[in-house]
């Protein structure tokens, strides 16, 4: 997450929406995944599982008990390592498939002991006779992330495209700021009412909350350029201090990783340079 940057649009519980999709929140709280991963169970008598979360022993438990022998198959939205590391103890409880993607390069982020047994597409769909999910590829905050739109509940399970409580955290080189924005905008080509995140509460109003990440992430962009005419040339460390001298110094060190994705961003644009070196930079 991106610390210092919160918003809070809740909505009511769920189930007053739609009996289709059960919420299981791993018991992995902390300052990055909030209150904890979710995993989401679609269907009743075909279940989906979207997101096994981390290996956690009482939560692969959880999940298994809850879905029992109607699980068909685990779908992952990204292979971060709080997110995917449950597919294989589920999969050995379960003997189902997994469907997702790799990602383009290892970060150091990833979760080393996932692989799909069926490689996702953007625009792929799983139609069953209760419910139909469209795979939507939304790489940004991760190279390979996917958002599932369950059509028969109105709701887009997001991962970390999208989380309840605060922005998500933009790490190069898999994380890509102009990849995450142009994401963004892509949802809204598409009709849902319901946000189901990968950390938080559901969200209702997607088009305003995906409007309200859109224009902070340009109004932080547009801190970086202003705050590089000030002192350019320089290196990562001033001008974190600057920028985000809205957030607690002790978080700028993670600070650090969305302000590399905006400056790479304006690099793209033709805004900025970095040195040969790959420590300074400048205005172009």
């Amino acid at each position: 997450m991106e610390t210092g940057s919160v918003y809070y649009l809740m909505m009511k519980d769920m189930k007053m929406h739609s009996k289709l999709i059960q919420k299981i929140t791993a018991p992995n709280a902390s300052m990055f995944t909030g209150g904890g991963t979710n995993t989401y169970l679609i269907g009743k008598e075909e279940i989906t599982i979207v997101d096994p979360g981390p290996n956690i022993e009482t939560h692969i438990n959880e999940i298994a008990n809850a879905v029992g022998e109607k699980a068909t198959r685990i779908l992952v939205t990204h292979t971060h390592r709080d997110h995917s590391p449950g597919v294989r103890p589920l999969k050995d409880i379960l003997n189902i498939p997994s469907y997702g993607l790799m990602v383009e390069q290892d970060d150091g982020h990833q979760d080393k002991t996932y692989t799909p047994d069926k490689v996702l597409g953007h625009g792929d769909v799983i139609d069953c006779e209760e419910y139909k999910i469209e795979v939507i590829h939304t790489p940004g905050h991760a190279s390979n992330h996917l958002c599932y739109l369950v059509h028969d509940a109105s709701t887009l399970i997001t991962g970390d495209h999208i989380m309840n409580g605060s922005t998500v955290v933009i790490a190069p080189p898999d994380g890509n700021m102009k990849q995450y924005l142009s994401s963004l905008k892509l949802l809204k080509d598409y009709a849902f009412d319901y946000i189901a995140p990968g950390h938080g509460d559901y969200l209702e109003d997607p088009v305003a909350v995906v409007d309200w990440i859109i224009n902070h992430r340009l109004q932080r962009e547009s801190k970086v350029h202003e705050c590089l005419k000030k002192i350019s040339p320089c290196d990562v460390n001033d001008l974190v201090k600057l920028v985000y001298d809205d957030v607690d110094p002790k978080l700028h060190p993670i600070a650090l990783w969305s302000l590399t994705a905006h400056l790479e961003k304006l690099e793209e644009d033709g805004i900025a340079v970095l040195s040969e070196d790959k420590k300074i930079w400048s205005l172009n």
